[in-house]
């Protein structure tokens, strides 16, 4: 009974802190909630005081599953593609440049550092950091969201980093995806094991199935209580059947939620209806992934995690400045706008927690997950502020509407 009446609990708790706590200290002290419940869960884990042992852990790993796939849903439902399509060009190319350099700058640098560090081969070290680079390239949606309600009209620097935290999303959760397809292991059965290439075709035909299935049963229903249901059954499907398959279930809920949203003229509740629980899966998410972590028996697992930190960091700042020049918006969105995306956020534990729930046996997994712990307790907290010394005060200026060419013009347009 102890392991229920946990999770009643902690799950009580986090539902109270997202309608409360969250908006409170969001409102006075410009403070995004979420990494308190990292530390609270290491706390709790068997590292400190025991009260969330191993065997309770194991035990709600499909509730972890449940909360990976539901963040999944959340980021597919933000992309609905004739907003997409309507879309200013420029400020999607800078967006997809910045997570692609971010990611492939952060993986490549890591694997020659955790081989040096580790005296291993390159080739053992480039799953690893591999995952590290999709980690390192997910941005906290948080801060801007924070900030957005006070901002009198949204300008392109505002815009700018709304669209390329979905897009340093969408990067991530196919980088690690591909990652799990490629680094899976064979069945026990003997058989021939698929190909990553057919893994991949399995993880997309999950989402696509379910995404299909389920858009039947949606309907055009409005009734939020009754679309939560219908949700919570389709994300329950797909990545069960996913983890089931030991692929990640992070696209093909991704795909669930993308497929919902783009496919019924209910996509407004269906966001909504996502939105309801996000906050409080996060939060349990969180509680859950800092009790399950465990230093393991690599020793100085604290020096490649803070090299993690200092590395992204220089990543993002470098990417968003390197992507803004090449396509002409450096004067539009400034020099530091990527001070803006250096929040991590949930997806970043949702990837490292799913790395070690499939791979927790494998070479550096502790590491990683480690790593992923530090970032966010270090960045997490101040992620709105980070934002906030990029928009300035609280204000953009004025977008002019009679300006037929540039990227404000086209801002606006999209807008309307």
């Amino acid at each position: 009974m102890a392991g229920p009446f946990v999770l009643i609990l902690i799950v009580a708790g986090a539902y109270l802190a997202a309608h409360w706590a969250f908006e409170w200290l969001g409102t006075r002290y410009l403070l995004v909630s979420g990494a308190e419940y990292l530390v609270l869960g290491i706390l709790l884990g068997p590292q400190v005081t025991g009260v969330l042992q191993v065997s309770i852990l194991d035990a709600f790993a499909p509730f972890m599953i449940l909360a990976i796939g539901w963040i999944g849903a959340s980021v597919g439902s933000a992309f609905y593609i004739p907003r997409v399509v309507r879309g200013y060009g420029p400020i999607y190319r800078v967006a997809f440049a910045e997570a692609t350099l971010a990611l492939v700058v952060t993986a490549v640098f890591l694997v020659g550092a955790l081989a040096w560090l580790y005296q291993l081969p390159l080739a053992d070290t480039v799953a690893p950091a591999t995952a590290l680079g999709a980690i390192a390239t997910a941005s906290s949606p948080a801060g801007v969201a924070m900030l957005r309600r006070r901002l009198v009209r949204r300008g392109l620097v505002v815009r700018q980093i709304e669209l390329a935290t979905a897009i340093d999303a969408f990067v991530a959760i196919v980088a690690f995806s591909l990652l799990m397809c490629i680094d899976h292991g064979a069945p026990a059965t003997g058989r021939r094991a698929p190909t990553p290439t057919e893994w991949a075709v399995i993880s997309v035909a999950i989402g696509c199935v379910g995404g299909s299935l389920f858009h039947l049963f949606v309907g055009n229903e409005r009734e939020i209580d009754r679309l939560f249901i219908s949700i919570a059954g389709a994300v329950i499907l797909v990545s069960g059947a996913a983890a089931y398959l030991r692929v990640s279930p992070l696209l093909p809920t991704m795909l669930l939620g993308a497929i919902l949203a783009n496919t019924r003229r209910n996509r407004s509740e269906i966001r909504q209806a996502l939105g309801r629980v996000e906050r409080p899966f996060y939060f349990v998410l969180l509680v859950f992934a800092g009790a399950a972590w465990d230093p393991g028996t690599i020793a100085w697992w604290i020096v490649p995690a803070l090299v993690f930190a200092i590395v992204r960091a220089v990543a993002k700042l470098g990417a968003a400045r390197l992507a803004a020049l090449v396509n002409g918006l450096t004067e539009s969105l400034g020099g530091r706008w990527g001070r803006a995306l250096l929040g991590q956020g949930g997806l970043a534990i949702a990837i490292a927690l799913n790395y070690q729930l499939f791979h927790g046996t494998a070479l550096l997994a502790d590491v990683v997950f480690s790593a992923a712990i530090v970032s966010v307790v270090l960045t997490d907290l101040s992620s709105a502020r980070f934002v906030q010394s990029v928009v300035g005060r609280f204000t953009e200026p004025v977008l002019d509407a009679q300006t037929p060419t540039g990227p404000a013009s086209a801002l606006e347009a999209e807008r309307k």
